[in-house]
């Protein structure tokens, strides 16, 4: 073997196990649905690998906030300062201009209905000084709940390469946001709010066309595709729904509602006053997952 020949097979080899140390998301199509009582599987697809949260990254940012809320460390009447950084979130926003200020409870219901991010950046320097120090506590928090396979960078969803995630990680937080924040959890049934004297609709038209659907989250980007955790409750029973990757909206939200349709009628009962769930760290069982 000639010097050249082994300096090219070694460059070779030591791009091969570049590439192998990070193994980038991919818009792959992926769901899960969840049984809240029992944390069983009920049906699943690609449920372990890696995609792109998108604005499904804003049900960890309003979980770091609910928490601090229930420990005191913010208040709903307190106010956010919108930073140069968090103006420049596009493309929604609230957009109040930088240095004006919005309440932590408007920055909650602008996230919940328009996917606001502005909004999320506000709590995230709030809470973290930073959105690189939030997100790490975002990660930190994600992991403690059992979201074993989930990076964030970012508290809005915006474009990361290294901002990954499950649609088994993000049934999880949802079950979580239920468990741990019942009341906070109301919020995510908002089908619109009023900012300063502005109407505002939302874009979770699933709570508009399934009877039972009460949240909770959709995303897109261009690298993550049509994304969608949904909460359903009907006739006592629960399930938590995630759809990622989808095409287009409709797409997402017919596969959601197809999944509901199949899955609703096996949950396990539960009763619309409680919400039990996944204990921090549990395993979801899986119950004839589906690829």
């Amino acid at each position: 073997m000639t010097k050249t020949t082994s300096r090219l097979l070694a460059t070779a080899l030591s791009f091969t196990f570049l590439m192998g140390a990070f193994i980038p998301a991919e818009a792959g199509q992926a769901s899960i649905v969840v049984d809240v009582q029992s944390g069983q599987v009920l049906e699943a697809s690609n449920q372990d690998d890696l995609n792109y949260p998108a604005s499904l990254t804003k049900m960890m940012t309003l979980y770091l906030a609910f928490e601090a809320l229930h420990e005191g460390r913010l208040s709903w009447d307190q106010k956010l300062t919108m930073s140069e950084n968090a103006e420049s979130k596009e493309p929604f926003k609230l957009a109040v201009g930088a240095g004006r200020k919005v309440t932590l409870r408007e920055a909650v219901e602008a996230i919940v209905v328009l996917s606001a991010n502005d909004a999320a950046v506000a709590i995230a320097e709030q809470l973290g000084g930073s959105e690189q120090s939030f997100a790490a506590a975002m990660t930190e928090k994600a992991h403690k709940l059992g979201m074993t396979d989930t990076v964030f960078k970012n508290p809005s969803g915006l474009p990361d390469p290294e901002q990954v995630t499950t649609a088994r990680d993000m049934a999880t937080l949802g079950v979580s946001l239920m468990r741990d924040f019942p009341d906070e959890f109301k919020l995510f049934s908002m089908r619109g709010f009023q900012f300063r004297g502005m109407k505002l609709r939302g874009h979770n038209n699933l709570m508009y066309r399934y009877d039972g659907v009460d949240g909770i989250k959709t995303g897109y980007t261009d690298a993550s595709g049509y994304n969608v955790v949904t909460s359903a409750l009907k006739n006592g029973r629960r399930v938590v729904g995630v759809v990622m990757g989808e095409k287009t909206a409709g797409l997402r939200d017919d596969k959601m509602a197809g999944l509901l349709d199949r899955t609703l009628p096996s949950a396990s009962t539960a009763t619309a006053s409680t919400v039990p769930g996944i204990q921090p760290g549990a395993t979801m069982t899986d119950a004839q997952p589906t690829k």
